[in-house]
């Protein structure tokens, strides 16, 4: 009970720390202004006033087809939403801004090419799965290796461009970037090379570059990585969180999770672990970590941020193994952590101990990330089909809602409304917006 107490405490007081740094208004990163999936900071007792309900004819207030494909989760700032798109074959790749407004495509242009592009290998990710992250006046994108940009939201202007950071995404990429002060910090977690860089966010140029040490124990008996080295990658998305005053970057790659200090690089703590390809974004309490391992022995471990080194026997907080998500990440609400994993199964833990509180089955694949607002979780299938969830111990389905198409990107939160990107198109979603529906 006590730690269940100094849980929700903690959980309070990071997310009035960051209050500051964000307009509620705006959503600057795939998982919104505090990178955690909440559409607004606890003790704002103001509802949002996000729908509950929707389809292609009630709460749309517009539609706009989306070019070429990509998974990338639009990103807000003002009255521009900002994502990007790729060709199937990805030779080009593509920046688009659209109208908040109207659902107009401002602005829609080819920023790289390759001659010579890797294959996918698979029909699950594509070229442009990377989302965007947004400041006032730049905006940054990213494909991986293919490419990094930095365009000014005002004239579209490209500031400037890197396509020479070396990596073998092999299945795509899937890493976004994040801000960092004057630092715009990449994961490159390829079969080949696995590394972090970070950029200075004004002239693209490289500040430090950082190797992943993880042990592998992955050599065949020809002394190469197995399947090619398939086990290294990893797509998840680094977290930069305070902890006593000092900032850390939280990270999960295959077979190790870390800590690296943002504004250096250096390793602070690394945690082993047996999991490969993790795509789910960590979380952070205040004092624990949470983070998914991907696939393999998947687990979602609680992991204490205080220590130094090796500390793969010492700071396990908890762990859990039963319906843990390989690509959604999951949302924290005061005391209990919501998750749903690829299969659409819904878990409610203990985020203290990682007791389950409960556990059911949404009837839909997912891959989108979970998204937190007015005492609801709302999750996201492959097939189109939303299902809202009350934020609370016992399990029960608000409502049920079904577009065209299928969601890979996560959902962006704009005021009342949400913006939803489908494989083919981009929605706002908004309450009472049935009369006003219009199809760019």
């Amino acid at each position: 009970m006590l730690r269940s107490l100094m849980h929700i405490r903690r959980f309070f007081f990071v997310h009035f720390a960051v209050l500051a740094l964000a307009a509620k208004a705006d959503w600057p990163d795939f998982r919104g202004p505090w990178c955690d999936g909440h559409a607004a900071a606890p003790g704002d007792t103001n509802l949002l006033g996000l729908p509950l309900r929707w389809s292609e004819t009630e709460n749309v207030k517009w539609k706009t087809p989306i070019p070429h494909r990509g998974w990338s989760t639009p990103v807000v700032l003002g009255q521009q939403i900002w994502l990007t798109t790729a060709t199937l074959d990805g030779h080009d790749f593509f920046a688009i801004c659209v109208d908040a407004d109207s659902g107009k495509i401002l602005f829609n242009e080819r920023i790289f090419h390759c001659d010579k592009p890797e294959p996918l290998g698979n029909d699950l990710n594509g070229y442009a799965s990377p989302s965007p992250v947004i400041e006032a006046g730049r905006v940054y994108i990213h494909f991986g290796s293919y490419g990094t940009a930095c365009l000014e939201t005002s004239s579209f202007k490209v500031l400037w461009k890197r396509d020479d950071l070396p990596c073998r995404h092999f299945r795509g990429p899937g890493s976004s970037p994040v801000l960092f002060n004057d630092l715009l910090i990449l994961t490159m977690d390829g079969i080949d090379l696995q590394y972090l860089v970070a950029l200075d966010k004004k002239t693209g140029k490289t500040i430090w570059k950082t190797d992943r040490t993880a042990n592998w124990n992955d050599l065949d008996s020809d002394g190469q990585p197995k399947g090619g080295g398939d086990f290294r990658k990893a797509y998840s998305t680094p977290l930069i969180v305070d902890f006593h005053g000092k900032k850390q970057l939280l990270t999960v790659g295959s077979k190790a999770a870390y800590a690296y200090d943002p504004q250096t690089g250096k390793e602070i703590w690394k945690l082993n672990h047996p999991g490969f390809s993790p795509a789910s974004r960590p979380l952070f309490d205040g004092t624990d970590a949470f983070l998914s391992t991907g696939n393999g022995k998947a687990e979602m471990l609680a992991v204490r941020v205080d220590g130094q080194g090796d500390v793969t026997d010492t700071h396990v907080v908890w762990r859990n193994a039963r319906g843990v998500p390989r690509m959604p990440s999951p949302v924290l609400v005061s005391d209990l952590l919501f998750m749903v994993n690829d299969g659409g199964i819904a878990t409610c833990l203990e985020a203290a101990t990682g007791q389950q509180v409960w556990q059911e089955r949404l009837g839909m694949e997912c891959a989108a990330s979970l998204l937190y607002a007015d005492g609801r979780v709302y999750c996201f299938g492959q097939d189109g089909k939303a299902t809202v969830l009350k934020s609370a111990r016992e399990f029960e389905i608000l409502a049920t809602s079904k577009l065209e198409s299928g969601f890979m990107a996560s959902p962006a939160v704009c005021g009342s409304a949400m913006i939803l990107r489908t494989k083919t198109h981009l929605y706002w979603i908004e309450e009472k917006a049935k009369s006003s529906v219009s199809v760019n």
